[in-house]
């Protein structure tokens, strides 16, 4: 192992590093906007992520009370579709690195 001068993890370090930071976790965040019916929103969140009832109103009245809501967490590829999807059905989604 190797190093250059003034770094200190060796090689190992690095690609854990990397990995850890490949696999780190993201997620799906669902804004308020004025335009979409309360119930419209559960229905997305219903069909789209399979989401039971009671959890996709649930969902719904933290986006619509609070502001936003987190409604899907996992690797960024997957979670990249999930908000292209649900700016497809015309909801206001970013994408986030979970805490």
């Amino acid at each position: 192992m190797s190093s250059t001068a003034g770094s200190t993890l060796t090689h190992q370090e690095t690609d854990l590093h990397l990995q850890g930071v490949i696999n780190r976790p993201y997620q799906v965040v669902v804004w308020n906007d004025p335009v979409n019916l309360m119930s419209y929103v559960a229905w997305v969140f219903r069909s789209y992520f399979g989401h039971s009832k009671e959890k996709a109103r649930e969902l719904m009245l933290q986006v619509h009370h609070r502001g936003k809501a987190v409604v899907s967490s996992g690797a960024r590829e997957k979670m990249e579709r999930h908000v292209t999807a649900m700016h497809n059905y015309g909801l206001q989604a970013t994408l986030e690195e979970a805490e």
